[in-house]
């Protein structure tokens, strides 16, 4: 099955030109399914709902409303539990297949807001679901939604979401409104190579309900890593993922010449790439390998990985007029640096540098701009004029800039 998914690498500028010095170069590696799973695998799905008393009026009614167009979207194979929580936890529905819509249905009609908030408890009666039905026949997946605080108990939900992870279990952490802790969430998605989502409306809940679920079931292999062997005098500088969403990778060195770097669950439909930032060494005219890319996965429904491998050759040219730029690439490699800026801006932000943040986010306001990315563009520059007459950014502006550049990458219909 080692044609089960394509590996390609794009250069942002080839041939490079022939120069006397070490130069930059920028190499986009893509991983695909070239089909949805041969056999259907059935789901282990478990919602983690807030019900809470900051949820009442229209977060619960659209999380309700959300809830059962999943079930819906659910096969009479899938299994589903309904976790509810506050200060307390009530778990709405253990473990079951998902084949009595009526009574799924029935059940998440009688959820009412209630108490504080304790994510914690509602993790472990989750965790505890997921586990009743665990294995390699089933694609393990816990989606969490929040609108606040957790208080006292943070490290307890990163403990189960490495628990979560090591079985091979994903959480799809959601984040309501503005008033809950991103870092958090962000490192719970992380933690099972998951991923987390700021829903800035109620409306826009059953948007990420579907996106979750129809993720899980499009998912063809899991556990995909990326290891490159680079030639020697070659390093990488940076990695990130650029598709589905931007992230920071950093990689893990092996030795002088290779790093590895998870690229997570291949979902067929969607590409798994990420930006390398290499500096290359001085060639002289003509093509040359420069690195060898495998990609090792496991597809769903067997145990055995497999892998493919690609070399990853680059040409030279000592005429000026060849080197040329492949739009695609640099558009991302420009969608990155965006992303990048935004990122240290939110950080000088948080420490207290004004002066640094508001410059860096007005940066990635004039790339955006040029990106054609005009509300975001618009947005950011309001945020940088925010940060310069008040100090701060609010919870707000903070998390609207930072998901919604992770984002800059997708595809208008996702």
């Amino acid at each position: 099955m080692a044609d089960a998914v394509t590996l390609t690498c794009t250069w942002g500028r080839a041939p490079l030109p022939v120069t006397g010095a070490p130069q930059v170069a920028y190499l986009l590696v893509e991983a695909a399914p070239t089909a949805p799973p041969a056999v259907a695998v059935p789901l282990n799905f478990c919602l983690v709902l807030d019900r809470s008393g900051s949820m009442q009026g229209a977060k619960l009614e659209s999380m309700k409303a959300a809830a059962r167009r999943l079930i819906e979207t659910l096969t009479a194979e899938d299994i589903v539990a309904i976790v509810i929580y506050d200060d307390q936890v009530q778990t709405l529905v253990p473990a079951t297949p998902a084949a009595d819509k009526v009574a799924l249905l029935a059940a998440i009609d009688t959820i009412v807001e209630s108490g504080g908030t304790a994510m914690s408890l509602g993790m472990q009666a989750g965790q505890t679901e997921l586990q009743k039905h665990a294995g390699p026949d089933r694609l393990g997946h816990m989606l969490l939604l929040t609108d606040g605080q957790t208080w006292g108990d943070e490290e307890v939900c990163r403990t189960i979401a490495q628990s979560l992870g090591q079985a091979g279990i994903r959480i799809t952490a959601l984040g309501l409104g503005a008033e809950w802790n991103e870092k958090l969430l962000d490192d719970l998605a992380e933690a099972t190579g998951g991923n987390s989502e700021y829903v800035a409306e109620p409306s826009q809940i059953a948007g990420f309900f579907q996106r979750a679920v129809r993720s899980a079931q499009g998912t063809a292999a899991t556990d995909a890593r990326l290891l490159l062997r680079l030639v020697k005098e070659s390093s990488p500088r940076a990695v990130h993922r650029a598709t589905p969403t931007i992230a920071n990778l950093g990689y893990q060195p092996i030795g002088e010449s290779e790093v590895a770097v998870k690229l997570g669950d291949l979902v067929f439909g969607q590409s798994n790439s990420v930006i390398i930032d290499l500096m290359l060494p001085v060639r002289t005219a003509g093509s040359f390998r420069v690195a060898q890319a495998e990609l090792h996965f496991t597809p769903v429904g067997q145990s055995a990985p497999q892998e493919v491998k690609l070399d990853v050759l680059l040409s030279f040219s000592a005429d000026p007029e060849a080197p040329a730029h492949d739009p695609r690439v640099m558009n991302l490699v420009e969608k990155v640096t965006a992303f990048k800026l935004q990122t240290r801006a939110l950080a000088e932000a948080e420490a207290g540098n004004v002066a640094g943040a508001t410059q860096k986010l007005r940066a990635a306001a004039t790339r955006l701009l040029d990106l054609g990315e005009l509300e975001l563009a618009e947005k950011t520059s309001a945020q940088a004029d925010k940060l310069e007459q008040n100090g701060a950014l609010s919870a707000e502006g903070q998390k609207e800039l930072k998901y919604a550049t992770r984002r800059l990458t997708q595809r208008l219909e996702d």
